[in-house]
């Protein structure tokens, strides 16, 4: 079965505009709509690289477009398929030779003695998903396995690329035939990744036997080596489109491309507006095709659209099946995993294997197929036409062609609409959840089409929008500022699910993305606040509710709130090992309070009134000295007598006290108010250090943000006086580096989200500036490309840790602010 057609749609216009303009980014997000349906391009030319979920694994778009006899790519990179000489254990658990104990010099070297090492298949490994074929539990582990390379396989090797195959957590060494091929340290790969074995290895091939030899060190937490050695399958050739011009907005990003004779737009758009939750729920991205002649003469192009079958699967062993369909008004395309185990999985480096992807095109506009993609790319180089009949397999593409001829001045457009429906999104307390858009008996299918149908109403709203955003930024913190929100929000918004409680409350749950994967982190929805205050408070209640739940529910007893709400997607209780009471008490009081001034009403507050008392009793009592624990920065340890921490609890407990004066409470208010000011009082003797004030009242040799005061200022509370910011801002750009601010006097790393909290603090712009300029720089020139880290190194710019998180939102501090003036 196959449908062609002839799509041409003349435009009036064809340029790049865009109000809110953002050109370079640490990376580019193309789909975007919650933690599983999230890709991204890692490099700032669109065909230079894969594109990739934001955890990294391979997420291919393949873009393809023949001129006038020519092919060009200028969407991602095709996937190398690699044809297997030693299979990895994961595909086919192998038997292999292996010892924990130290083997001594030589262990690598054919000839060695191995008389007292045992047996073993891979995988080797201890926890993780439990999958390893022999424990591991030492620190250390070295193997040895002989590989036969055939004469075909051997000549091969010698012409073609060679990878190594590995994952490994985490320190690891691999030689071949006692030559070393790759190492590292302090690194560890959550899956496997392929490395290029150089030419100088290769010649040290034998026809017959060789041998490949590990040694890997668990320095902390899981362990886990695999290997394998495979051949890299040649791609057809194509050549690299021109890529023109790249240009980023808060809902869509679009490049520009010349192609011989033509030049080609193609806009991703992901519209997720706030204030339609409807709309934001809906899990469709926009892909629109531009095509025009930049010569005068007129060219027929064929242009080629491939979606992998990776957005549908954790991993690349999944079968798929593939099917396609007319409804309505669109030809479908539709590909999930045989297995379907939904909500079976849990966990942060994991990507969706449950549901349906589907790609959608107006009827009759194009040839929709799926095959696997080299012989898909081979077909459409040699004859414009990629199709060919449904196969299965593990590994596969949704193929589009889409044929124009005659293209002239006036540009031709094709609409693509990707989409995906997975069924079921959270397991809210033992309870299997629909997305938002899935409550009221919509089926995808609907929703394609209403996508479909509200097209330029929706495109429209989106530029609005955008505009909007990127003139509230700029006004409020000038236009690096303003460049540093467009950047942060779809990555915000799509690090959650929206959805709704059994109960009827809005639930918008976070994923704390490369973090530890916990579902509704109290601690991420506090920095995450500002954005969502600023444009739908109602959001914001929806990362509050399940937690206020949680305790009111009687599932959850102690006297502060809990951490999370589980391991995502299963929202069935806190999976954290350890308290952060201080932290998430203050947490929840404040951003309670902040949705009451948002709303100008107290009616929330009034709802929980009574947890919210025993969170403030909580912090009254253990809140200004706090004693040994952790806070929301966990990665830098656990702190006593922290004084920021000590702020988050005078600020939670005036923050009360404010919200009881608005319900009509004055006893109460005047009770807590006088509290927090007596707290406040003594906290400024206890913290000073002279020039600034410490990380902990025992040392004041040390220093810290304290971006924590910034609720202080935004909720007008009157604690503490401005000469405490004035004399902290000073000291501040003192002592920032390159790329930022240090969080604390402890390391030079920091938080790009506390920086901008703590750089809202200023009193004037040049000083604000000075403190967010250093992240603007980290931004656009990190050398580590990833969907934006908010955990960096202050001297060089690389990520530490943390990527995709919905933490960014808290740079829409200083716009909130602003809003707030108003």
């Amino acid at each position: 079965m196959k449908r062609i057609a002839c799509f041409l749609f003349a435009l009036s216009t064809f340029s790049l505009q865009a109000v809110a303009q953002v050109t370079k980014a640490p990376a580019y997000p193309l789909i975007t709509h919650d933690p599983y349906l999230s890709v991204w391009s890692f490099s700032d030319a669109l065909n230079s690289s894969v594109t990739r979920h934001w955890t990294g694994s391979e997420h291919s778009l393949l873009g393809l477009i023949r001129v006038d006899g020519k092919t060009y790519d200028f969407l991602g990179q095709p996937v190398e398929p690699v044809t297997p000489i030693m299979p990895a254990g994961e595909i086919v658990p192998y038997e292999c030779i292996y010892t924990e104990t130290d083997p001594g010099t030589g262990w690598m070297n054919e000839g060695f003695n191995t008389n007292s090492w045992i047996s073993g298949r891979t995988p080797f490994g201890n926890g993780w998903d439990n999958s390893a074929k022999t424990p591991w539990t030492s620190k250390s582990i070295w193997m040895r396995k002989e590989f036969v390379l055939n004469d075909r396989q051997w000549a091969e090797s010698q012409t073609q690329r060679l990878l190594l195959q590995l994952r490994n957590d985490e320190d690891v060494e691999v030689y071949i035939n006692g030559e070393m091929v790759y190492s590292c340290t302090s690194c560890y790969t959550t899956k496997l990744k392929n490395y290029e074995i150089s030419a100088a290895i290769k010649k040290n091939l034998r026809k017959g036997r060789n041998l490949i030899a590990i040694h890997c060190i668990n320095t902390v937490g899981y362990s886990w080596l695999d290997a394998g050695i495979g051949l890299a399958s040649p791609v057809a050739s194509t050549q690299p489109a021109e890529q023109l011009s790249r240009i980023m907005t808060a809902t869509s990003t679009t490049y520009g491309f010349r192609c011989g004779g033509v030049d080609l737009e193609l806009e991703f758009l992901s519209p997720l507006l706030p204030n339609n939750l409807a709309l934001l729920s809906r899990p469709v991205t926009y892909l629109n095709f531009k095509i025009k002649s930049n010569d005068g003469k007129k060219h027929d192009a064929n242009c080629y659209l491939g979606v992998s079958t990776d957005l549908a699967t954790n991993n690349a062993l999944e079968k798929v099946a593939v099917s396609w369909y007319d409804k309505d008004q669109l030809s479908i395309i539709k590909a999930g995993t045989l297995s379907q185990p939904v909500l079976q999985k849990k966990g942060d480096d994991l990507r969706i294997d449950w549901g349906y992807l589907y790609v959608a095109i107006p009827k009759g506009t194009g040839v929709q197929s799926s095959s696997e993609v080299q012989p898909a790319i081979k077909r459409f180089v040699e004859t414009g036409l990629s199709y060919n009949s449904i196969a299965t397999g593990n590994y596969q593409v949704l193929s589009n062609d889409f044929i124009f001829k005659g293209i002239d001045n006036h540009p031709v457009e094709q609409l693509v609409l990707l989409g995906y429906d997975d069924l079921y999104s959270i397991q809210y307390f033992q309870q299997n959840l629909k997305a938002w858009w899935a409550l009221g008996g919509s089926t995808i299918e609907n929703e394609l089409q209403s996508a479909l149908r509200d097209y330029k109403i929706i495109k429209a709203n989106c530029e609005a929008f955008d505009k909007q955003l990127y003139n509230d930024a700029t006004v409020a913190g000038g236009d690096k500022y303003a460049q540093l929100c467009v950047m942060a929000y779809r990555q915000s918004v799509a690090a959650h699910k929206l959805t709704k409680s059994p109960e009827g409350d809005i639930l918008f749950l976070s994923k704390e993305n490369f973090s530890n994967g916990s579902i509704n982190t109290v601690d991420v929805t506090y920095p995450s606040a500002p954005l969502y205050l600023a444009y739908n408070p109602d959001l914001l209640k929806g990362m509050l509710n399940g937690i206020f739940y949680f305790s009111e529910s009687g599932k959850w007893t102690k006297p502060f709130p809990a951490h999370d709400l589980g391991t995502y997607p299963l929202a069935n209780g806190q999976t954290y090992p350890e308290d952060m009471p201080v932290e998430e008490a203050g947490n929840m009081i404040i951003l309670t309070a902040a949705i009451c001034k948002a709303e100008k009403s107290a009616v929330y507050a009034e709802k929980h009134w009574n947890t919210l008392t025993q969170w403030v009793e909580f912090l009254v009592k253990d809140g200004l000295d706090p004693a040994n624990q952790l806070c929301t920065d966990d990665f830098a340890g656990h702190l006593a007598r922290n004084a920021n921490l000590s702020v988050k609890a005078i600020v939670g407990i005036a923050s009360y006290a404010q919200m009881a004066s608005s319900l009509g409470k004055k006893e109460i208010a005047s009770k807590y108010l006088s509290i927090a000011k007596d707290y406040a009082a003594k906290w400024q003797k206890m913290a000073d250090a002279g020039d600034h004030y410490a990380l902990t009242f025992d040392k004041k040799d040390s220093w810290s943000q304290k971006y924590n005061l910034v609720w202080d200022k935004l909720l007008g509370l009157g604690l503490f006086p401005k000469k405490v910011y004035e004399k902290e801002i000073k000291y501040y750009i003192k002592i920032q580096n390159a790329f930022g601010l240090p969080l604390d006097s402890r390391k030079t790393y920091t938080k790009s989200d506390w920086i901008l909290w703590t750089a809202t603090l200023a009193s004037n712009q040049a000083d604000f500036e000075a403190l967010v300029n250093p992240v603007y720089k980290y931004a656009t020139e990190t050398p580590t490309r990833v969907p934006l880290s908010d955990w960096h190194e202050t001297t060089d710019g690389k990520q530490i840790g943390f990527q995709a998180r919905s933490v960014v939102g808290g740079y829409f501090i200083k716009l909130l602010e602003m809003k707030w003036k108003k």
